[in-house]
C-alpha cells in the first residue's frame, strides 16, 4: 500500500486526488512515471493510456474524515497491483458457453424482395438469405475497383453503447485501445474469449464523449450480445488467473442497446456499404444542406459523421471491407432502407455503380488481405489475430483485457501465419478452405483459408503457413480436393486423368 487517497471527479476527463502530505511526493513521482511509461504496472508491457497528465495543485483543505484504505475484497478486473492480490474474493465464475439456436429457415433482410426483383441469386449465409451475385462475381468486383458497388449489409449487428463507464467497459472486453478514439473516429478491434481466441472482429465508432457505436458480424451478433451482457452483469469468467473478478459498476454506468430491435425506436439502424472511387460523388448527389455535404466531402478515413442527405437521417463512416480508400458504410433507419438502396442505384447506375453480392465482397476482401471470421480468424484452425497478420491491433500494453494473458502465451509459441497467395496459371482448379499446402518434397506446411479471383482474373487466396514458407515469392502446391471420388492408383487405366497439385506463389501479405 503506497497511500490512502480521496478521488474526486471534476468532469468527464479530469479528477483530483488528495493524499496525505507525507506521501504526496512519492505518489506524484509514481504517477508521473506511469504517465511517461517509465514504470511498469504489473508486467513490463502494461501502461495506463487513459492517464494523460498529472499536475500538483498544492495544498488541499483538510479532509472531513480521516482517509481509510479499502482492503478488499479485490473483485475489480484490474488495478495496479492486482496480480499480487490473488486471494479469492468469491466463488469462481463459469466460462461463457454459447450454443447456436436451431434455425429452420434463414432470416431475411428488409431488402430481400428487392434483391429478388433485381434478379439476384440468393444463398444462405450466416443464418440469412443473402444475394451472392447479380450480374456475376468478376463484373461486380470490377465495378467496385473502377466505379462503385452497393452492398446489402443490413444483417450486420449495430449496437449503441453509452454511459460514464462505456469507454472503460469496452476497453476491457475489446483488444484495441478505446482510449485512443477521438469523437468522430473509429477503430478495428475484436472480442477475445478467456483463452485468447477471437470471438468476433468488429468496428467501434465514437459518436460522443460517452457514446459509442459498435458494428459486429451478422453471424456472431447473438453470441456477441449474450457474451457482452453476461460480462456486464458479472455472470461469467473474464480472468482465469483470478476467476472471481467481475465487472461491477452502478446501474446506468453502461447502457447497451441493440439498434436492430424495435425498442430502439428512432435510433434503429441498418447498414448499407457503398465502396469504390465514385462512391463519394454518388452520396453527395443525394443532396442536402451545405454543411452536411461538407461533412461528407471532408470525412477522413475511419471518420464518422451524422448528416441528412436526400431527406434521410444517416450516420456515415468512411470505412469498408473491400480495400478501397474511397469507401463508405451508411447507417439508416430500417423504415428508410429500401428508399436509400433504390435512390443510390438510381443515382449511381449511370456512372457505373452496381449492386454487389457476397461473392464480390469475398473476392474484394481477399484481394485486400482482410480476414473473415471463421476462415482467417478462429474457425477450424483456431487462428489468433497474430496468426491472421493483425497482431498490432491487440494492444498488449493495456494491463488487462479479456484474453490478454492467454493471447500473449499463444503469441510466444507461434510459428506460423496467414499469407496471401496467387495461382500464376489461369484455368487451374480453385483451392478450397482447409486444402493442404505442400512444399517441393510433398510435406504439408499449411492450409488454405480462403480463395477467390482478383481484379486481373487470377485465382488469389489466403493460407495459413509455417513461418519458413511465408517469404514473398515462395512457390508451393495445393492439393485441391477432387470434386469426384478418385480411382485408386491401382485401378487407373490408359487415358484416365488424375488431379495434379495446383501451383501457388506467396505474394505480399497486403497489396501496395
Amino acid at each position: 500500500v503506497m497511500s490512502a487517497a480521496m478521488l474526486t471527479w471534476v468532469d468527464e476527463e479530469t479528477a483530483t486526488l488528495d493524499v496525505p502530505r507525507e506521501q504526496a511526493s512519492r505518489v506524484m513521482t509514481w504517477l508521473r512515471a506511469l504517465v511517461d511509461g517509465y514504470a511498469a504496472t504489473d508486467d513490463a508491457f502494461g501502461r495506463l493510456t487513459f492517464l494523460d497528465s498529472v499536475r500538483d495543485l498544492g495544498a488541499a483543505p483538510a479532509p472531513a474524515r480521516p482517509l481509510q484504505i479499502d482492503i478488499g475484497p479485490y473483485t475489480k478486473p484490474y488495478f495496479v497491483g492486482a496480480w499480487s492480490r490473488r486471494e479469492p474474493a468469491g466463488p469462481a465464475l463459469p466460462k461463457f458457453v454459447w450454443r447456436e439456436p436451431d434455425q429452420a429457415t434463414p432470416r431475411k433482410t428488409l431488402l430481400h424482395a428487392t434483391h429478388r426483383e433485381m434478379g439476384a441469386r440468393m444463398v444462405p449465409f450466416g443464418g440469412w438469405d443473402m444475394p451472392v451475385w447479380y450480374t456475376g462475381n468478376l463484373d461486380e468486383h470490377h465495378a467496385v475497383r473502377e466505379a462503385a458497388g452497393l452492398f446489402d449489409v443490413s444483417h450486420m449487428g449495430c449496437w449503441d453503447v453509452r454511459g460514464p463507464e462505456a469507454a472503460a467497459f469496452l476497453n476491457m472486453v475489446c483488444v484495441n485501445d478505446i482510449y485512443l478514439l477521438d469523437v468522430g473516429d473509429s477503430q478495428y478491434t475484436a472480442f477475445f474469449d478467456v483463452d485468447g481466441l477471437p470471438m468476433d472482429d468488429l468496428l467501434i465508432y465514437r459518436l460522443g464523449v460517452e457514446h459509442y457505436f459498435v458494428v459486429v458480424n451478422a453471424a456472431n451478433n447473438d453470441k456477441d450480445w449474450a457474451w457482452v451482457n453476461s460480462v456486464l452483469k458479472g455472470e461469467v469468467m473474464i480472468d482465469p488467473q483470478r476467476p472471481w473478478v467481475r465487472w461491477e459498476v452502478p446501474d446506468g454506468a453502461v447502457v447497451l442497446r441493440d439498434l436492430r430491435q424495435p425498442g430502439a425506436g428512432a435510433d434503429m439502424r441498418n447498414e448499407l456499404a457503398i465502396q469504390g472511387p465514385k462512391s463519394k460523388d454518388i452520396l453527395l448527389a443525394l443532396g442536402g444542406a451545405a454543411g452536411d455535404l461538407a461533412k461528407v466531402r471532408t470525412l477522413p478515413w475511419s471518420g464518422i459523421t451524422h448528416v441528412v442527405l436526400g431527406g434521410l437521417d444517416l450516420i456515415i463512416s468512411r470505412t469498408g471491407y473491400t480495400g478501397e480508400r474511397v469507401a463508405y458504410e451508411v447507417f439508416v433507419h430500417p423504415d428508410q432502407l429500401v428508399t436509400l438502396w433504390k435512390g443510390l442505384i438510381e443515382i449511381g447506375g449511370p456512372v457505373g455503380l452496381k449492386p454487389c453480392g457476397l461473392a464480390a465482397r469475398d473476392s474484394l476482401r481477399i484481394e485486400a488481405g482482410l480476414p473473415l471470421y471463421g476462415h482467417e480468424l478462429a474457425g477450424p484452425l483456431n487462428l489468433t489475430m497474430g496468426e491472421a497478420g493483425f497482431g498490432t491491433y491487440p494492444k498488449v500494453y493495456k494491463p488487462f483485457f479479456v484474453g490478454r494473458e492467454a493471447y500473449l502465451a499463444l503469441e510466444a509459441k507461434r510459428d506460423a501465419g496467414v499469407v496471401r497467395f496467387r495461382v500464376p496459371e489461369k484455368g487451374q482448379p480453385m483451392p478450397q478452405p482447409l486444402d493442404p499446402v505442400v512444399d517441393d518434397r510433398g510435406r504439408v506446411v499449411g492450409r488454405v483459408t480462403s480463395c477467390s479471383v482478383d481484379t486481373e482474373g487470377y485465382l488469389l487466396g489466403q493460407a495459413y503457413l509455417r513461418d519458413a514458407y511465408t517469404k514473398q515469392g515462395t512457390a508451393l502446391d495445393v492439393l485441391v480436393a477432387p470434386r469426384r471420388e478418385p480411382k485408386p492408383h491401382q485401378a487407373l487405366e490408359m487415358g484416365d486423368r488424375v488431379a495434379l497439385p495446383t501451383r501457388i506463389e506467396v505474394i505480399s501479405r497486403f497489396p501496395k
